[in-house]
């Protein structure tokens, strides 16, 4: 396999069209599932939520190392190129064999499953696609002020959604799928702590890579889960009545 400039470019860009395609979809109406999906339709066919956040995240790890197995021979070179595919198959590792097995979550619809699964395929491609068989950086790429601020906001970014995912469970004892005020943490000032988090953390990737692919991406990214943060923060206002209001949506401060 070799690299295909044009095939990045295409991916790219249906990649940032379907980011606008989920905003307009999901803006006004939450997706179908978790706290949403009761005044919404019940989905029929749904699976345990461990398996199927394990079975959703697997592609996005999985596919990148196959390309990489693929490459004769591999190539990850410079450092800085190393350390990017590395960031991106840490932050899935986490997302495929960690965090599935310690969500408490309401059994997951099949139908956002299949999408999920599809979505991942696709995007472990393109990214691992980039970094392993186009991406060119310099020998001092990991020491210049891109590179380090990026990789800065990818840590910040995951401390914050690694840290309100584990507020989010310490709200349910097992075997509860009742729903709760989320408390500490950026909750103080957020609804969509864990939200906030990811979207940092995928656009610090992308400042680290300072690729099309990787922005195109972090878009989706913010496209994706930044309405389910504003709809997350609805449901709060109108189910809880001692609910704080000085919270924002999804940026502190701001919205």
């Amino acid at each position: 396999m070799q690299c295909f400039p044009s095939l990045v470019l295409a991916l790219s860009l249906l990649l940032g069209a379907l980011a606008l395609l989920q905003l307009s979809l999901y803006l006004r109406v939450p997706s179908p599932y978790g706290k949403h999906e009761e005044r919404l339709c019940r989905p029929r066919g749904r699976l345990p939520a461990r398996c199927a956040w394990f079975l959703q995240e697997l592609p996005s790890f999985l596919v990148p190392v196959l390309l990489l197995a693929l490459r004769s021979p591999p190539r990850l070179e410079p450092l800085g190129c190393r350390l990017l595919c590395c960031l991106f198959c840490w932050h899935y590792f986490y997302r495929t064999f960690i965090y599935p097995f310690f969500t408490r979550g309401r059994p997951f619809p099949l139908q956002l499953l299949f999408f999920g699964m599809l979505f991942c395929i696709y995007n472990g491609f393109l990214q691992g696609y980039y970094l392993i068989y186009c991406a060119e950086y310099p020998s001092d790429w990991c020491t210049g002020v891109r590179f380090t601020s990026g990789l800065l906001l990818f840590l910040v970014g995951m401390g914050i959604n690694i840290h309100s995912d584990l507020l989010l469970r310490q709200l349910r004892k097992p075997g509860e799928v009742t729903y709760k005020i989320p408390q500490g943490g950026l909750f103080t000032y957020v609804s969509g702590a864990n939200y906030f988090g990811e979207i940092v953390e995928w656009f610090g990737f992308a400042i680290a890579t300072w690729s099309l692919p990787a922005f195109a991406f972090a878009f989706f990214t913010l496209c994706c889960i930044g309405p389910r943060a504003y709809h997350h923060h609805r449901y709060y206002l109108k189910t809880f009545t001692d609910y704080p209001k000085s919270r924002k949506a999804l940026i502190p401060f701001v919205f």
